[in-house]
């Protein structure tokens, strides 16, 4: 095509130069305008074009493992099956084999993409913002072979709308697949519409409530029963960060004023795991009264882990059957139970000791507080049991990170007040060599409990398996290669998020992520990322996950919504408002 349009465009430039001078600037933008349209289409018309032949890999999902080629054309996978010829598909798409990428992946395991349900970029708490942005935080994540990942999107002023809108305009700048889920901090009813509006019309399909950070964003348990009765109606995922907040306000005062506790050793001291134990047992009791589906976030503490266990054991209440189902395309269940529990990387990894250890030291304060967050890493017996709960157990069935970053400038708030210390720790980047290490290396289970751990088991409990978190024909060509046999070491001076400290500093993986697909699109190669800011995309997410959308009784809801929706729109303005609450 260019041959065509080069001498056309010298052409017109001649003729312009004959033109009056209003006309030459006419036509001068029209071309530069007609420029950028075909350079756009060729962009578009490549990425269609695109193909990747993944050879002789060990190709693993939640329930399968065997040894398979993969072949991925534009953004999906359309072949997986032994001796791919890709000259068949050239036959019949009409395909050149100039488009064609071959990655030799012998001896390597190919695997769905890392979804990590839990993270904070560019989020406003405790008087800093996050020290990653979508951009950042999205670029570290391919690194470390996280292909899609689900942000918490808070309230402004406890208004869901604002809120939604402000995370969706700061995501823009990102560079990969991401959803929300969206934080609830009150309870009144212009919540409850503001739930409805965006479960219905925005893809939210989770509602998030704290049960901590008193005075913040903490709800009562009377707003937790509302709000969990709310997202039963629409279908939708509650989650909890559990622990009792009261206890630990009262707690916090007592280590900070009676015990004189001020460094970093005081925040795990006013946060046990008995009071991490005891608001997951209640959330799940509230869950089971109102008849919905439960998620627990980062659970940090064998008190925790003790109650989901309790929790999946209770026998299922038929309101439940809606909510809750095995995936049609697999017969294997991923989320079955009442309640679904979510380990973090920092909590299969790490214990207090390094806080402990630097707490009485001024000058070691910087690298105490890195490991600052809530719920506390715990003491040393807990790791080994939350990472047997989420890998050889069960218990838990998803890996995620609650990636929450603050720079040790920001950190120093605290120097001489623990309750000041921004809680958050990394590990968007670092995740998926971490549950590596601790699950397949460590001999805890297997690959295929790996990739359920870190992405099967959170697509299908947000309701996108298995476009995302499996590898079959028709999926996302959402794809990692990772190759066991290279070990490295993760530091601050390799990693790609924006933080100056690394709670994982000097850990050593033996096995590492040397490919990374997003989209079809090889974005991760030899140590080098090849990814540009403004090309992320939000994924709306489907009521009634996991296991699928009843059609009738959303179609019904969504009716109801665009009613309501509809009747607030003519009423804005009349009565002063009063009217509108009223028909509300």
């Amino acid at each position: 095509k260019l041959y065509y349009i080069i001498p056309l465009c010298i052409m017109l430039v001649e003729k312009m130069l004959m033109l009056s001078k209003r006309f030459k600037r006419f036509v001068f933008f029209s071309l530069l305008l007609s420029t950028l349209l075909f350079l756009s289409f060729a962009h578009d018309h490549n990425a269609e074009d695109r193909w990747i032949l993944i050879k002789n890999g060990i190709v693993v999902n939640h329930d399968s493992e065997r040894i398979s080629d993969v072949l991925i054309h534009g953004e999906r996978i359309v072949g997986i099956g032994s001796n791919i010829e890709f000259q068949s598909f050239v036959q019949s798409s009409g395909a050149s084999p100039d488009m064609l990428t071959v990655l030799d992946a012998t001896g390597k395991y190919v695997m769905p993409g890392g979804i990590d349900p839990h993270t904070h970029l560019d989020m406003p708490f405790m008087g800093q913002v996050t020290a990653d942005d979508f951009f950042s935080g999205q670029r570290a994540a391919l690194a470390g072979g996280t292909t899609f990942h689900i942000d918490f999107a808070l309230p402004i002023d406890h208004d869901l709308r604002r809120g939604f809108d402000e995370w969706k305009r700061k995501a823009a700048r990102g560079c990969m697949d991401f959803g929300f889920h969206m934080a609830v901090t009150r309870w009144d009813e212009k919540t409850s519409f503001d739930m409805g509006d965006l479960a219905l019309n925005e893809g939210v399909n989770s509602f998030k409530f704290f049960m901590a950070y008193k005075g913040a964003l903490m709800v009562t348990d009377e707003q937790l029963f509302e709000g969990f009765r709310r997202c039963r109606t629409l279908g939708a995922l509650p989650m909890v960060h559990a622990e009792n907040g009261d206890a630990v306000a009262a707690l916090q005062r007592h280590v900070y004023d009676t015990l004189n506790v001020t460094g970093p050793r005081g925040h795990g001291l006013s946060r046990p795991p008995g009071l991490e134990g005891e608001a997951t047992h209640r959330a799940a009791a509230i869950a089971r009264v109102v008849g919905t589906p439960l998620y627990v976030v980062h659970v940090m503490s064998k008190d925790a882990v003790d109650e989901v266990a309790r929790a999946i054991q209770q026998p299922m209440l038929l309101e439940l059957q809606t909510h809750v189902s095995t995936s049609p395309s697999s017969s294997t269940p991923l989320a079955t139970a009442c309640v679904i529990g979510e380990a973090v990387a920092s909590g299969v990894a790490l214990s207090d000791s390094a806080i402990l250890a630097n707490d009485h030291s001024e000058g070691n304060f910087t690298h105490a507080a890195q490991f600052i967050m809530s719920p506390p890493i715990r003491a040393e017996g807990h790791a080994p049991i939350v990472a047997a709960a989420v890998s050889s157990e069960g218990v838990l069935r998803v890996l995620a990170t609650d990636h929450c970053t603050f720079k040790a400038k920001q950190k120093a708030k605290g120097r001489g007040d623990f309750r000041s210390i921004p809680n958050g720790v990394n590990g968007i980047e670092e995740r998926m060599h971490v549950g590596w290490q601790k699950v397949v290396v460590e001999g805890r289970s297997s690959p295929s409990t790996f990739v359920r751990m870190t992405s099967a088991a959170a697509a299908q409990a947000f309701g996108i398996f298995p476009r995302k978190g499996h590898l079959a024909v028709g999926s996302d060509a959402d794809v990692i290669i990772l190759d066991p046999n290279e070990n490295h070491v993760i530091g601050v001076g390799s990693h790609h998020s924006q933080m100056d400290t690394n709670v994982y500093e000097g850990m050593r993986i033996q096995g590492r992520v040397t490919t990374t697909i997003r989209r079809g699109e090889v974005v991760w190669i030899h140590n080098e990322l090849r990814v540009k800011e403004g090309t992320s995309r939000y994924i709306p997410l489907p009521l009634f996950a996991p296991g699928g959308e009843p059609e009738e009784a959303c179609a019904a809801v969504r009716e109801v919504a665009r009613r309501l929706k509809e009747s607030s729109e003519k009423m804005e303005g009349k009565d002063g408002g009063g009217g509108r609450r009223d028909e509300l």
